[in-house]
């Protein structure tokens, strides 16, 4: 295993820094738009990644983790999960994608299976007055809940929608020999929330998600703090919890993030002040030996001239320090 990012690139530069920091691996964000995503431009971003000495593990499909009334402005594909009959154009697409990855050279791709987006309540302050995204299920469930462009989504309807997706996808990636990575559902709400019953957001929902079409090019963009945010006690729980998406082998990135709290009540923090013991966390990817990209997110937002930068590159010496120790 080996320290990643999915850091935004505005601009040359942030490449040599990455390297600058140690971080020689990236989920990388191609120039052009997905509709014009060959295996010729592909390669062609890849050979641009691997000019600053770095190396290109994978991309984001167009299923991103904005809400799908974004996603739909942005060009994102969203009949995926409206179930629309337009589904099956962006399937195809999608299995397109796939083949021109592997022509291209890259090993596998991200995603997400995400309606209502990602959630949050009011934000907090933590340490020197760093801005932490919070979610406290006591003010949520007071705020007027608008219905998105998906309507109502039953558990069941949620589970076809993903079961059609997977049949289609899976041999394509099995085939082209590129691995799939899902985001869990982030974070846990009840159900009915927003019209919507979220079924990656439990341990139980990953689980049953792995186990459908299983191959072993399917599997998860393992988010840590997501996952601690299904948990009552994230920092008893989460350990096992790595040790049997581990020993599947269906963990493919993992998003190396902490929280204060748990279920239905938390805050986003730097990874060193969280509920969980992180190196304890990297020792249980090692056991069960992990192989692919550590990466940070979520970060908290701080001052100073580059503050995302700043906070990320933070990050970034603590995980490759948690690395020396563990190795």
């Amino acid at each position: 295993m080996y320290t990643g990012t999915q850091q935004g690139i505005t601009k040359d530069s942030d490449y040599e820094t990455f390297k600058q920091l140690g971080v020689n691996h990236i989920s990388g964000h191609p120039e052009v738009p997905h509709q014009q995503w060959t295996a010729k431009n592909l390669s062609l971003y890849r050979e641009k990644v691997e000019s600053f000495g770095l190396t290109l593990d994978m991309i984001e499909l167009p299923l991103s983790s904005r809400i799908i009334d974004e996603r739909a402005k942005k060009g994102e594909f969203v009949n995926i999960l409206t179930g629309s009959s337009e589904r099956d154009k962006e399937i195809d697409r999608i299995c397109e994608i796939i083949k021109a990855v592997s022509e291209s050279g890259i090993p596998a791709v991200k995603y997400n299976l995400n309606i209502i987006g990602i959630p949050r309540t009011e934000s907090e302050y933590g340490r020197g007055g760093a801005k932490l995204s919070t979610f406290r299920w006591e003010k949520a469930k007071k705020t007027p809940q608008k219905l998105t462009l998906a309507g109502q989504v039953s558990k069941n309807e949620f589970w076809e929608r993903i079961d059609y997706f997977l049949e289609k996808i899976v041999p394509v990636a099995e085939e082209s020999k590129v691995r799939l990575a899902c985001h869990p559902h982030d974070p846990y709400t009840p159900p009915g929330y927003m019209g919507v019953e979220r079924v990656l957001g439990t341990v139980d929902g990953l689980k049953k998600f792995i186990s459908m079409h299983e191959n072993k090019f399917h599997g998860l963009n393992f988010c840590q703090g997501t996952v601690c945010e299904m948990l009552d006690d994230p920092g008893e729980e989460i350990f096992d919890i790595i040790r049997y998406f581990g020993n599947k082998n269906k963990i493919f990135n993992v998003h190396f993030r902490n929280i204060k709290g748990g279920k239905l009540n938390f805050t986003e923090v730097f990874p060193d002040e969280g509920s969980v013991d992180m190196l304890k966390a990297l020792k249980v990817y090692k056991e069960v030996n992990y192989k692919y990209m550590i990466m940070p997110d979520h970060v908290p937002q701080i001052s100073g001239n580059d503050p995302k930068m700043t906070a990320f590159a933070y990050t970034y010496g603590y995980i490759n320090a948690l690395m020396q120790a563990v190795n």
